[in-house]
């Protein structure tokens, strides 16, 4: 019986190491694509600090990565567009869709955000 208790701490200890693979904040970017259908990563930052509590671009841009990684979202197309910038006249712009392990809930916050937006 001992022996079975140590077995099962053990377990439980080991269970909890390292970052869970869920993020608040890349499952409110796929609600967002879920709605949009397809997004570069500086519209999707703006969107969503206008609807979620505000985070940095960084932090954007990591789900994305991720979400990327872990199937959640795709990456649909990579374009150049020429304009005047600070840093020259050509930026880049990755575009992010959902992706096939996506799973929208349809938060209420994002729809109210957009039926305002289309009004």
């Amino acid at each position: 019986m001992k022996k079975y208790i140590n077995i099962v701490i053990i377990k439980t200890i080991m269970a909890k190491r390292g970052r869970p693979v869920h993020s608040d904040i890349r499952q409110n970017i796929v609600e967002i694509l879920a709605v949009l259908g397809n997004a570069y990563g500086y519209q999707i930052h703006k969107i969503y600090n206008e609807i979620f509590a505000p985070c940095t671009r960084e932090n954007i841009y990591y789900n994305l990565k991720k979400g990327v990684l872990l199937g959640e979202i795709e990456v649909e197309s990579v374009k150049q567009e020429e304009g005047y910038y600070s840093w020259g006249a050509i930026v880049q712009k990755i575009y992010y869709k959902p992706g096939p392990k996506a799973k929208p809930k349809g938060h209420p916050a994002v729809k109210d955000y957009f039926k305002r937006k289309n009004d």
